[in-house]
């Protein structure tokens, strides 16, 4: 499990302790004007540290020189035109980290209301490589939606080998991803 949650599961049980405490012996924890000492400062840690996990959370993204994902591809073209098209950095969105070209002022429109269906997963490297444990680059003719999710491939060949069990394949790279972005991610 992830370090940061184990850390917010555990300081979510000190603050339920606190509270139980609180509520049994209230006059230890309350000052003159009847304010939960405890309570507050109990509320105050867990906002501090959901605020320091979000503000620690790492991006891992196969990105060009520039910062461009899928190495200037438009997402939205894979789902609505079958294929991949060239994207125009007239028409650019940040998300995650990276940045994404489209063909148009439409499917940036597109990308813009829903960026989480239209980015490539696994940071945009190779879909088999992360069931792996690896992160792989990947080429764009070897791309595919799996259960409405854009993946990429290093190449034809390693699509096919992640067709043979796609489900299987695409659950180990979710389970790998995390400890991925952990180890390699910035």
């Amino acid at each position: 499990m992830d370090v940061k949650i184990l850390t917010l599961v555990s300081l979510l049980t000190r603050v339920r302790v606190s509270l139980v405490v609180t509520s049994l012996y209230p006059s230890l924890y309350m000052s003159r004007r009847g304010l939960p000492y405890m309570r507050i400062a109990a509320a105050t840690v867990v906002m501090l540290a959901a605020l320091s996990t979000v503000a620690l959370a790492k991006e891992l993204n196969n990105l060009d020189g520039n910062g461009v994902a899928l190495q200037g591809y438009d997402p939205v073209a894979f789902f609505t035109d079958n294929r991949p098209v060239k994207g125009d950095q007239q028409f650019q969105s940040q998300y995650h980290g990276a940045k994404y070209y489209f063909a148009s002022a439409g499917h940036k429109t597109t990308f813009d209301k829903d960026p989480a269906k239209y980015e490539a997963q696994f940071g945009g490297f190779c879909a088999y490589g992360a069931s792996r444990g690896n992160t792989v680059p990947i080429k764009i003719e070897a791309w595919q939606i799996v259960n409405g999710r854009l993946l990429m491939q290093y190449d034809l060949d390693v699509k096919a080998k992640f067709n043979r069990d796609p489900q299987g394949n695409l659950s180990k790279a979710d389970k790998n991803w995390p400890g991925l972005v952990e180890k390699l991610g910035k």
